[in-house]
């Protein structure tokens, strides 16, 4: 593989932190107070999930999320945080990959209705599925420097 200024797996690295960075700012602008304490970003998904054109999405919120709404709230946030901190620092990489496609595939289909949403769920799983494949952890990693997934 020919590239240019910096190797094939320092690029990918490149990907791969630049996906932590686009983690780290959904958490960071996260109103988290209004999440926690108010519950305003549970209420706005049930709203999302309770119109939805596929009864699936809507019985799944119901059963999953509704009945324990500040769990799945502090779990959205800190998912995200801690997806943002494993990509950049390269930490259980493949984990953080996984779990960021699945949650990225979970906003996906929740905001089905919403075009600006699917384009920024659509880039990101497709940077993780990227990611992942091309075992972005090679360079510039904790997992490179202590020999996990190699």
């Amino acid at each position: 593989m020919q590239t240019i200024w910096l190797t094939g797996a320092e690029w990918l690295a490149v990907l791969r932190i630049g996906l932590g960075l686009w983690w780290l700012e959904s958490w960071r602008h996260k109103d988290k107070k209004g999440w926690f304490e108010r519950g305003t970003g549970i209420a706005w998904a049930a709203d999302v999930a309770g119109k939805h054109r596929w009864g699936f999405v809507t019985r799944g919120f119901r059963q999953v999320v509704e009945p324990r709404p500040k769990l799945m709230a502090y779990v959205v946030v800190h998912a995200e945080l801690a997806l943002g901190l494993g990509l950049v620092v390269g930490f259980l990489t493949p984990v953080a990959l996984v779990g960021g496609l699945l949650l990225n595939l979970l906003y996906l289909v929740l905001m089905i209705h919403d075009w600006a949403e699917q384009g920024q769920n659509g880039m990101m799983a497709l940077i993780s599925l990227v990611s992942l494949f091309a075992m972005s952890w090679q360079a510039w990693s904790l997992d490179a420097s202590i020999g996990l997934f190699l």
